[in-house]
Protein backbone atom coordinates (compact mmCIF):
# COMPACT_ATOMS: atom_id res chain seq x y z
CA UNK A 1 0.00 0.00 0.00
CA UNK A 2 2.73 2.56 0.73
CA UNK A 3 3.76 2.17 -3.69
CA UNK A 4 0.21 3.37 -4.43
CA UNK A 5 0.65 7.21 -4.00
CA UNK A 6 -2.77 7.60 -4.95
CA UNK A 7 -4.02 6.44 -1.66
CA UNK A 8 -2.51 8.79 0.67
CA UNK A 9 -4.11 11.39 -1.82
CA UNK A 10 -7.75 10.38 -1.46
CA UNK A 11 -7.14 9.74 1.97
CA UNK A 12 -5.63 13.47 2.12
CA UNK A 13 -9.18 14.94 0.42
CA UNK A 14 -10.88 12.27 2.47
CA UNK A 15 -9.85 14.33 5.53
CA UNK A 16 -10.44 17.66 4.14
CA UNK A 17 -13.42 17.07 3.30
CA UNK A 18 -14.71 15.85 6.52
CA UNK A 19 -12.45 18.80 7.88
CA UNK A 20 -15.29 21.42 6.00
CA UNK A 21 -18.21 19.33 7.30
CA UNK A 22 -16.53 19.41 11.19
CA UNK A 23 -14.21 21.72 11.38
CA UNK A 24 -11.68 22.21 14.45
CA UNK A 25 -8.42 22.24 12.56
CA UNK A 26 -8.21 18.70 13.67
CA UNK A 27 -8.50 17.06 10.58
CA UNK A 28 -6.74 19.80 8.26
CA UNK A 29 -3.18 18.87 9.60
CA UNK A 30 -4.07 15.28 8.43
CA UNK A 31 -4.86 15.95 5.15
CA UNK A 32 -2.00 18.09 4.72
CA UNK A 33 -0.05 15.15 6.12
CA UNK A 34 -1.34 12.78 4.13
CA UNK A 35 -1.15 14.27 0.56
CA UNK A 36 2.49 15.58 1.39
CA UNK A 37 3.22 12.02 2.45
CA UNK A 38 1.03 10.83 -1.20
CA UNK A 39 3.35 13.36 -3.04
CA UNK A 40 6.42 12.11 -1.15
CA UNK A 41 5.63 8.30 -2.65
CA UNK A 42 4.94 9.53 -5.83
CA UNK A 43 8.66 11.22 -5.99
CA UNK A 44 10.09 7.88 -4.75
CA UNK A 45 11.37 9.72 -1.15
CA UNK A 46 10.33 7.02 0.62
CA UNK A 47 10.97 4.09 -1.33
CA UNK A 48 7.75 2.30 -0.70
CA UNK A 49 8.26 1.20 2.75
CA UNK A 50 4.94 1.43 4.57
CA UNK A 51 6.39 1.65 7.90
CA UNK A 52 8.50 5.03 6.62
CA UNK A 53 5.27 6.24 5.11
CA UNK A 54 3.45 5.85 8.04
CA UNK A 55 6.55 7.74 10.63
CA UNK A 56 6.43 10.93 7.73
CA UNK A 57 2.85 10.97 8.02
CA UNK A 58 2.89 11.10 11.73
CA UNK A 59 5.41 13.55 11.65
CA UNK A 60 4.11 15.45 8.83
CA UNK A 61 0.66 15.60 10.84
CA UNK A 62 2.22 16.81 13.86
CA UNK A 63 3.86 19.74 12.55
CA UNK A 64 0.82 20.55 10.01
CA UNK A 65 -1.45 20.84 13.43
CA UNK A 66 0.95 22.87 14.64
CA UNK A 67 1.40 25.01 12.12
CA UNK A 68 -2.34 25.27 11.19
CA UNK A 69 -2.81 26.15 14.73
CA UNK A 70 -0.84 29.03 14.77
CA UNK A 71 -1.91 30.19 11.91
CA UNK A 72 -5.43 30.58 12.99
CA UNK A 73 -5.40 30.61 16.41
CA UNK A 74 -6.54 28.02 19.23
CA UNK A 75 -9.67 31.01 20.06
CA UNK A 76 -11.03 31.52 16.69
CA UNK A 77 -14.62 31.33 17.00
CA UNK A 78 -15.17 31.04 20.35
CA UNK A 79 -17.85 33.21 22.19
CA UNK A 80 -16.45 36.12 24.85
CA UNK A 81 -17.69 34.79 28.26
CA UNK A 82 -18.76 37.71 30.68
CA UNK A 83 -17.96 38.21 34.24
CA UNK A 84 -20.04 40.47 35.14
CA UNK A 85 -23.01 42.55 34.49
CA UNK A 86 -22.87 45.88 33.10
CA UNK A 87 -25.39 46.93 35.56
CA UNK A 88 -23.30 45.85 39.04
CA UNK A 89 -21.03 48.49 40.46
Amino acid sequence: MAGEWWHWMVAGLGLAILEVVLPGYIFAGFAVAAVATGGLIWAGALGGSLPLALVVFAALSVAGWIVLRRAFGKNLGEVKRWDRDINDN
